[in-house]
């Protein structure tokens, strides 16, 4: 039980912090809307991760998980810059 928590933490944690990365640092890089862009960062964290397969409670699919919310959220921050949500949350003077 506490491994599944633990795997679905590190999804969450991957995707909230590459949305925000993504959105804050790398809106002005072009790159980032590659679609070749979240499959190297997932994969990128993915392989970052892998040695904390080491470690008790942690995991394979951790990595795994880990590595695909990383993706999805540079996928999520990509299409939010696309979208020019940024622009719209803020407000007027």
């Amino acid at each position: 039980m506490l491994q599944l928590l633990l795997t679905l933490t590190a999804g969450a944690i991957g995707f909230i912090l590459a949305r925000n990365f993504v959105r804050r640092r790398l809106r002005f890089v072009d790159a980032v809307h590659s679609p070749f862009a979240p499959l190297l960062a997932g994969g990128g964290a993915a392989l970052l991760a892998w040695p904390a397969v080491l470690l008790p409670y942690v995991t394979l699919s951790t990595a795994i998980v880990f590595g695909v919310g990383i993706g999805w959220g540079t996928a999520s921050g990509a299409r939010a810059l696309r979208h020019n949500e940024a622009a719209r949350r803020r407000l007027t003077p």
